[in-house]
């Protein structure tokens, strides 16, 4: 079994499916830049899960993540703090897809929130195909191969880790059952000595009982602190907590970000879809131009109609922008008709001109060195792919496959 610790670990990724824009940027970019100093992140260019939707255009993603890691690095994600790698570059998830394919009910897949509604969404496209059907599946692969405990996703996203944490406890049930469990996990708390064996039995039946979170994770940090437990008999206390086996696949939680909400050009969530978007690595110029033409208060028609911030885009700009003395005079003047709606724009323009251009200047500075974008992948596969051999080792043994 490994001896990772899941709630040191993260794992994250993004679809190539184009250029990234502002909304990325700061709902998920910067929240990776700073996880990269606190955990031990894998973040991945999921490329087999573009091909979900988009495998009739499949020629672009190859390009398209080349540009997403060139995003990544201008933003500050650090290779040597985090292993930076490509899906399709670790073909152990794909047998690890395959294998819990085996244990997972369809039913879980189908009613995953948002199947029918992307199928809805985007009828240009056959979504009748299992690759979309299962992305829920090998999107749970992703994390359960890592071992990663945590997974950073907004509120609005936590029920997507809940699926991968289903599919681990059911694989747990099925195979970490091993001949005599319950007689070697009760042999397992006598080793834990008088007093501790007392406390960690209180904390289980008082989880098992009532459901306690804060009592099951404290008993498995009494479990994780023993020094005189060998490694096979930690797994089987950490699994008899929960009345399962042992835990050979570690059930992740969602890791609540304080993700800001990016606004679009048209007040709506900024999406490429939407046609509403920044791009992460604009020209000055360009800035200029869309944020120009941003739609403002509708009941402003004239220059001497005092305007409502709070009914328009712009504002929703400022507040992620603009300091407190600009936000105050917006909306002071906009309030009064003091400000035309192109002064008001005017703090935006500049803030994002100024927040880009070392993003620029740093990806101008990959996109010149493409030896070093592929040995960072090659190396950050590399470390990825020995994570998950770990795994698919004990995968392989659980389920009795291979021989000896």
């Amino acid at each position: 079994m490994s001896s990772v610790d899941p709630q040191r670990r993260v794992v994250s990724g993004m679809r190539p499916t184009g250029q990234l824009h502002l909304g990325h940027y700061h709902g998920v970019l910067k929240n990776w830049v700073k996880l990269q100093h606190e955990f031990e992140c894998f973040f991945f260019i999921a490329d087999w899960h573009a091909l979900s939707t988009d495998y009739e255009t499949a020629t672009g993603v190859r390009r398209s993540s080349r540009n997403l890691l060139i995003d990544w690095l201008a933003a500050g994600v650090n290779p040597g703090s985090t292993t930076l790698f490509v899906q399709s570059q670790v073909p152990e998830l794909a047998e690890l897809h395959l294998l819990l394919s085996m244990i997972t009910p369809t039913s879980w897949l189908e009613r995953v929130p948002g199947y029918k509604d992307q199928q809805e969404k985007l009828q240009d496209k056959n979504l009748s195909t299992y690759g979309f059907l299962g992305y829920p599946l090998l999107q749970s692969a992703d994390i359960l191969a890592y071992r990663a405990g945590l997974v950073p996703v907004g509120g609005d996203q936590e029920v997507h880790i809940e699926i991968a944490r289903d599919i681990a406890r059911r694989f747990n049930h099925l195979y970490g059952r091993e001949p005599g469990f319950e007689a070697n996990a009760l042999a397992a708390v006598k080793k834990l000595g008088k007093k501790t064996s007392a406390l960690y039995q209180q904390m289980r039946t008082a989880y098992i009982s009532h459901g306690d979170v804060e009592a099951l994770q404290t008993a498995q940090a009494l479990v994780k602190e023993q020094s005189n437990l060998t490694l096979a008999d930690k797994e089987r206390l950490l699994g008899y907590l929960e009345g399962t086996g042992k835990n050979i696949l570690t059930e992740p939680r969602a890791l609540l970000t304080s993700e800001a909400r990016m606004p679009g050009l048209d007040g709506q969530k900024m999406s490429k879809s939407y046609s509403n978007m920044i791009p992460l690595r604009a020209e000055p110029d360009d800035v200029v131009k869309k944020v120009r033409s941003m739609q403002t208060d509708p009941a402003r028609i004239r220059l001497s109609d005092a305007g409502d911030p709070e009914k328009c885009p712009v504002w929703h700009f400022h507040k992620i922008y603009s300091d407190e003395a600009t936000c105050e005079r917006v909306q002071t003047n906009c309030r009064s008709a003091a400000w035309g709606c192109l002064e008001c724009k005017q703090p935006v323009t500049d803030a994002i001109i100024a927040e880009q251009a070392p993003i620029r200047e740093r990806a101008q500075q990959f996109e010149e060195n493409p030896e070093l974008l592929t040995r960072i992948l090659t190396e950050g596969s590399e470390r990825a792919r020995d994570a998950v051999r770990s795994t698919m080792a004990d995968v392989r043994e659980a389920m009795g496959l291979g021989y000896r």
